[in-house]
Protein backbone atom coordinates (compact mmCIF):
# COMPACT_ATOMS: atom_id res chain seq x y z
CA UNK A 1 0.00 0.00 0.00
CA UNK A 2 1.15 3.22 -0.67
CA UNK A 3 -0.76 6.17 -0.09
CA UNK A 4 -3.82 4.66 -0.32
CA UNK A 5 -3.10 3.21 -3.40
CA UNK A 6 -3.74 -0.64 -3.27
CA UNK A 7 -2.47 -3.36 -5.81
CA UNK A 8 -5.20 -6.01 -5.86
CA UNK A 9 -4.40 -7.84 -9.32
CA UNK A 10 -6.58 -7.41 -12.28
CA UNK A 11 -10.03 -7.60 -12.83
CA UNK A 12 -9.90 -8.64 -16.56
CA UNK A 13 -7.99 -11.71 -15.78
CA UNK A 14 -11.10 -12.65 -13.37
CA UNK A 15 -13.16 -12.42 -15.72
CA UNK A 16 -10.71 -14.73 -18.40
CA UNK A 17 -10.22 -17.24 -16.06
CA UNK A 18 -14.34 -17.57 -15.66
CA UNK A 19 -14.81 -17.39 -19.61
CA UNK A 20 -12.16 -19.52 -19.98
CA UNK A 21 -13.78 -22.45 -17.76
CA UNK A 22 -17.10 -21.75 -19.16
CA UNK A 23 -16.00 -21.43 -23.03
CA UNK A 24 -14.37 -24.81 -22.49
CA UNK A 25 -17.26 -26.54 -21.50
CA UNK A 26 -19.99 -24.88 -23.66
CA UNK A 27 -18.04 -23.54 -27.28
CA UNK A 28 -18.25 -25.47 -30.01
CA UNK A 29 -16.35 -22.77 -32.52
CA UNK A 30 -13.47 -25.28 -33.26
CA UNK A 31 -15.82 -28.23 -34.35
CA UNK A 32 -18.11 -25.07 -36.28
CA UNK A 33 -15.10 -23.65 -38.20
CA UNK A 34 -12.97 -27.50 -38.88
CA UNK A 35 -10.24 -26.22 -36.79
CA UNK A 36 -7.36 -28.22 -34.38
CA UNK A 37 -5.64 -26.85 -31.26
CA UNK A 38 -2.67 -24.85 -32.29
CA UNK A 39 -3.23 -25.39 -36.20
CA UNK A 40 -4.08 -22.20 -36.79
CA UNK A 41 -3.95 -18.07 -36.21
CA UNK A 42 -6.14 -15.99 -35.29
CA UNK A 43 -6.83 -12.26 -36.50
CA UNK A 44 -8.67 -9.11 -35.58
CA UNK A 45 -8.68 -5.79 -37.09
CA UNK A 46 -10.64 -2.63 -36.00
CA UNK A 47 -8.85 0.30 -34.59
CA UNK A 48 -9.30 3.44 -37.28
CA UNK A 49 -5.69 3.87 -37.88
CA UNK A 50 -5.40 0.31 -39.56
CA UNK A 51 -9.16 0.51 -40.87
CA UNK A 52 -9.48 3.93 -42.06
CA UNK A 53 -5.83 4.21 -43.89
CA UNK A 54 -6.13 2.43 -46.83
CA UNK A 55 -2.41 1.99 -47.20
CA UNK A 56 -2.04 0.54 -43.81
CA UNK A 57 -5.49 -1.80 -44.59
CA UNK A 58 -3.84 -2.73 -47.71
CA UNK A 59 -0.84 -3.80 -46.30
CA UNK A 60 -2.08 -5.95 -43.53
CA UNK A 61 -4.74 -7.57 -46.39
CA UNK A 62 -1.01 -8.23 -48.17
CA UNK A 63 0.27 -9.88 -45.13
CA UNK A 64 -3.12 -12.14 -44.45
CA UNK A 65 -2.96 -13.64 -47.95
CA UNK A 66 0.56 -14.25 -48.07
CA UNK A 67 0.18 -16.09 -44.76
CA UNK A 68 0.35 -20.28 -45.50
CA UNK A 69 -1.61 -21.45 -42.92
CA UNK A 70 -5.50 -21.06 -41.46
CA UNK A 71 -5.92 -17.79 -40.29
CA UNK A 72 -9.18 -16.98 -38.61
CA UNK A 73 -10.44 -13.50 -39.16
CA UNK A 74 -13.48 -12.45 -37.20
CA UNK A 75 -14.88 -9.21 -39.18
CA UNK A 76 -15.64 -5.54 -37.11
CA UNK A 77 -18.35 -4.35 -39.00
CA UNK A 78 -16.70 -1.16 -39.68
CA UNK A 79 -13.65 -2.99 -40.91
CA UNK A 80 -15.85 -4.77 -42.66
CA UNK A 81 -17.14 -1.60 -44.13
CA UNK A 82 -13.70 -0.32 -45.21
CA UNK A 83 -12.29 -3.56 -46.63
CA UNK A 84 -15.66 -3.52 -49.28
CA UNK A 85 -15.17 0.50 -49.45
CA UNK A 86 -11.52 -0.06 -50.63
CA UNK A 87 -12.30 -3.62 -52.92
CA UNK A 88 -10.60 -5.76 -50.36
CA UNK A 89 -13.17 -8.11 -48.74
CA UNK A 90 -13.42 -10.39 -52.07
CA UNK A 91 -9.11 -10.87 -51.69
CA UNK A 92 -9.66 -11.78 -48.08
CA UNK A 93 -13.01 -13.88 -48.76
CA UNK A 94 -11.13 -15.76 -51.94
CA UNK A 95 -7.55 -16.52 -50.17
CA UNK A 96 -8.22 -20.09 -49.53
CA UNK A 97 -6.57 -20.08 -45.79
CA UNK A 98 -8.68 -17.26 -44.17
CA UNK A 99 -11.28 -17.84 -42.58
CA UNK A 100 -13.48 -14.89 -42.08
CA UNK A 101 -16.22 -14.89 -39.52
CA UNK A 102 -19.01 -12.63 -38.42
CA UNK A 103 -18.37 -10.92 -34.95
CA UNK A 104 -18.57 -13.99 -32.65
CA UNK A 105 -19.52 -14.19 -28.61
CA UNK A 106 -16.98 -13.47 -26.06
CA UNK A 107 -17.07 -17.45 -25.29
CA UNK A 108 -16.67 -18.55 -28.81
CA UNK A 109 -13.53 -16.03 -28.99
CA UNK A 110 -11.99 -16.83 -26.15
CA UNK A 111 -12.19 -20.55 -27.41
CA UNK A 112 -10.25 -19.29 -30.46
CA UNK A 113 -7.59 -17.35 -28.34
CA UNK A 114 -6.37 -20.10 -26.28
CA UNK A 115 -6.17 -22.34 -28.80
CA UNK A 116 -4.71 -20.44 -31.26
CA UNK A 117 -1.02 -20.90 -32.36
CA UNK A 118 -0.27 -17.03 -32.50
CA UNK A 119 -2.41 -13.80 -32.32
CA UNK A 120 -2.46 -11.00 -34.88
CA UNK A 121 -4.13 -7.98 -33.48
CA UNK A 122 -4.43 -4.24 -33.11
CA UNK A 123 -6.73 -4.31 -29.91
CA UNK A 124 -5.54 -3.32 -27.06
CA UNK A 125 -7.62 -6.06 -24.75
CA UNK A 126 -6.40 -8.87 -27.17
CA UNK A 127 -2.98 -8.38 -26.59
CA UNK A 128 -3.76 -8.57 -22.83
CA UNK A 129 -5.57 -11.61 -22.96
CA UNK A 130 -3.12 -13.09 -25.49
CA UNK A 131 -0.48 -12.83 -22.19
CA UNK A 132 -3.09 -14.46 -20.01
CA UNK A 133 -3.30 -17.57 -22.24
CA UNK A 134 0.02 -17.61 -22.82
CA UNK A 135 -0.57 -17.22 -26.56
CA UNK A 136 1.57 -15.44 -28.92
CA UNK A 137 0.79 -12.29 -29.68
CA UNK A 138 1.68 -9.93 -33.00
CA UNK A 139 0.30 -6.51 -32.38
CA UNK A 140 -0.47 -4.20 -35.94
CA UNK A 141 0.70 -1.23 -34.79
CA UNK A 142 3.86 0.86 -33.63
CA UNK A 143 3.28 1.23 -30.15
CA UNK A 144 1.26 -0.53 -26.92
CA UNK A 145 -0.83 0.48 -23.99
CA UNK A 146 0.41 -2.61 -22.68
CA UNK A 147 4.12 -2.00 -22.35
CA UNK A 148 4.72 -4.97 -20.09
CA UNK A 149 3.43 -8.07 -22.80
CA UNK A 150 6.43 -6.66 -25.62
CA UNK A 151 8.99 -6.53 -22.24
CA UNK A 152 8.07 -10.25 -20.79
CA UNK A 153 8.28 -11.44 -24.83
CA UNK A 154 4.79 -11.99 -25.42
CA UNK A 155 4.14 -10.10 -27.42
CA UNK A 156 5.53 -7.96 -30.60
CA UNK A 157 5.12 -5.01 -32.20
CA UNK A 158 4.95 -5.45 -35.99
CA UNK A 159 2.57 -2.04 -37.42
CA UNK A 160 0.38 -2.16 -40.28
CA UNK A 161 3.84 -3.41 -42.40
CA UNK A 162 3.50 -6.88 -44.76
CA UNK A 163 6.86 -8.43 -44.33
CA UNK A 164 7.22 -7.55 -41.13
CA UNK A 165 3.87 -9.22 -40.54
CA UNK A 166 4.37 -12.12 -42.64
CA UNK A 167 7.81 -12.66 -40.73
CA UNK A 168 6.87 -12.39 -37.45
CA UNK A 169 4.34 -15.20 -37.94
CA UNK A 170 6.67 -17.62 -39.44
CA UNK A 171 9.54 -17.12 -36.87
CA UNK A 172 9.94 -19.33 -34.19
CA UNK A 173 8.43 -18.65 -30.76
CA UNK A 174 10.67 -19.69 -28.01
CA UNK A 175 8.85 -18.73 -25.37
CA UNK A 176 10.18 -16.44 -22.42
CA UNK A 177 11.34 -17.70 -19.42
CA UNK A 178 9.95 -14.76 -17.50
CA UNK A 179 6.43 -13.79 -16.45
CA UNK A 180 4.56 -10.01 -17.00
CA UNK A 181 5.04 -7.49 -14.95
CA UNK A 182 2.26 -7.88 -12.02
CA UNK A 183 1.38 -11.36 -13.48
CA UNK A 184 1.84 -12.71 -9.74
CA UNK A 185 -1.44 -11.49 -8.83
CA UNK A 186 -2.97 -13.37 -12.05
CA UNK A 187 -5.09 -15.79 -9.86
CA UNK A 188 -8.17 -14.65 -10.39
CA UNK A 189 -8.80 -13.16 -6.68
CA UNK A 190 -8.32 -9.69 -7.63
CA UNK A 191 -12.08 -8.68 -7.23
CA UNK A 192 -12.23 -10.61 -3.78
CA UNK A 193 -9.12 -8.33 -2.84
CA UNK A 194 -11.02 -5.21 -4.31
CA UNK A 195 -13.64 -6.17 -2.13
CA UNK A 196 -12.00 -6.84 1.42
CA UNK A 197 -10.15 -3.61 0.69
CA UNK A 198 -13.12 -1.92 0.43
CA UNK A 199 -14.63 -3.78 3.71
CA UNK A 200 -11.31 -2.81 5.53
CA UNK A 201 -12.12 0.46 4.30
CA UNK A 202 -15.66 1.04 5.68
CA UNK A 203 -14.71 -0.52 9.30
CA UNK A 204 -11.76 2.13 9.34
CA UNK A 205 -13.64 5.02 8.76
CA UNK A 206 -12.07 6.15 5.40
Amino acid sequence: VVDGVHLVGDVMFDVAVDAIARAETTSTILDRLGLAKQSYLLATVHRAGNTDDETNLRAIVTAFCDIDEPLVLPLHPRTDKCLRRVGLHDTLAEAEHVILTEPLGYLDFIALQTNARKILTDSGGVQKEACFHRVPCITLREETEWVETVASGWNVLVGADAARIVGAVREAFVEPSGRCAGAELWDGQASQRIVATLDLASASGW
